[in-house]
């Protein structure tokens, strides 16, 4: 069956959240007129990303009916978008959600904060601690969400495969790096080799959505991108301009590149469980988990 997806490739305004869930909304009824099935927008989209301080100003519960209101442009439309989420026990944090008719089908909190040169997320939102995935239905099954720098920790996308997604959908806030030097471009093909690689390794499709505009001296780059499970890439947005791109999906294609590269299913997670143990046991001075009693492993 076909999937269309739809790039919904923006410059929000920042810290103006009417201003940017209107413009949302008219991405959404254009995506929808071009019969797209699921929406992607990028990282922080109805708040714009360089808040500091303004974090709380800007920030909304997962339940607040001006999202719900945004995915009922479009009817039976998935809508994936990021904002400033704050929990019932008042943390902020860095979200995406996934929404369909009003309700929330499914919801990740950034797991990794970039606290390092240009960024500074960890002082002014919370790290989130679940990785895991949304069951939409057919024909998509299930999708993993994920923002921007938690695609550059392959545990991220490789617990969402192994979790049933057959889409993994990540939405970015990626400022270019000089742009137009070959810096900057090296930084873009960082992040399309990635993109790819876990495509294939995962055969499991990648909508990638990365914003566009400019704040207070960072620019962000776009090239959003719909990628297969074989590594193709089905749709790109040009860099550094707002677009909407739609591509289509054949879950087919998702079935025969499974059974042409089992990968997926050849995966030993015991293995890599009981290694990560280990690991985990030696950095921290703990007991090690014994060897399997078969004796076969390695000293």
């Amino acid at each position: 069956m076909e999937v269309r997806v739809a790039l919904a490739q923006i410059a929000p305004r920042l810290a103006e959240v009417s201003a940017n869930l209107e413009l949302a909304a008219d991405r959404i009824r254009a995506a929808r007129t071009d019969g797209a099935d699921l929406v992607v927008f990028p990282e922080l989209a109805l708040t714009g990303y360089l808040l500091a301080d303004l974090v709380p100003e800007v920030a909304m519960a997962s339940s607040d009916e001006r999202l719900a209101a945004l995915s009922r442009e479009a009817p039976d439309t998935l809508v994936a978008i990021g904002f400033v989420e704050e929990t019932a026990d008042h943390r902020y944090t860095n979200s995406a959600v996934l929404l369909r008719d009003g309700a929330v089908i499914g919801l990740h909190r950034k797991v990794y904060l970039p606290t390092y040169g240009m960024f500074d997320e960890g002082r002014f939102t919370r790290a989130g601690d679940r990785v895991r995935t949304a069951e939409v239905g057919e024909p998509l099954g299930r999708i993993g969400l994920s923002i921007c720098e938690d695609f550059w920790h392959p545990s991220v996308p490789m617990i969402q495969s192994q979790d049933g997604a057959s889409l993994l959908v990540n939405l970015a806030a990626g400022p270019a790096r000089a742009p137009g030097s070959d810096a900057g471009l090296a930084a873009i093909a960082g992040w399309h080799k990635m993109q790819e690689t876990y495509a294939l390794l995962g055969t499991v499709a990648v909508a990638f959505c990365n914003r566009v505009g400019n704040e207070e001296g960072l620019t962000f780059w776009g090239g959003s991108r719909l990628i297969g499970p074989s590594g193709a890439v089905i749709a790109e947005a040009p860099l550094y301009e707002e677009a909407l791109v739609v591509g289509t999906l054949d879950t087919d294609d998702l079935r025969m590149q499974r059974y042409q590269l089992p990968i997926l299913a050849d995966e030993r997670l015991e293995l890599t469980r009981r290694e990560l143990d280990r690991i985990i046991a030696e950095r921290a001075g703990l007991p090690v988990p014994p060897e399997p009693e078969d004796g076969t492993a390695e000293p």
